[in-house]
């Protein structure tokens, strides 16, 4: 595969249009680190999953385009940003 193997997901407070100032791990209301499962997701991405979360992510743009926590949507006033683990770099969704 071309894409990264695994990333980590952090579930932050609110949303924040600037992602240059995404928190570190440890302002997470919750993380998770998520591995490619080999599949593509609904929204035709591929699909990541592991400790509660499945996650569809665009490579490219690191962007989370369908997500579930244990089971349901993300609850509103939540926030999902990606961070690739091999770069440190991240991504709001």
């Amino acid at each position: 595969m071309s894409h990264p193997q695994s990333y980590e997901i952090l579930l932050v407070p609110g949303f924040a249009e600037d992602t240059t100032d995404a928190p570190e791990s440890g302002g997470a209301i919750r993380s998770a680190v998520v591995a490619a499962t080999g599949e593509t997701g609904a929204s035709g991405y591929p699909r990541y999953a592991g400790e509660g979360i499945v996650a569809d992510i665009d490579p490219a743009t690191r962007s989370v385009e369908a997500l579930l926590v244990d089971g349901a949507e993300l609850s509103y006033g939540l926030s999902a940003r990606v961070k690739e683990r091999n770069t440190g770099t991240r991504a709001e969704s």
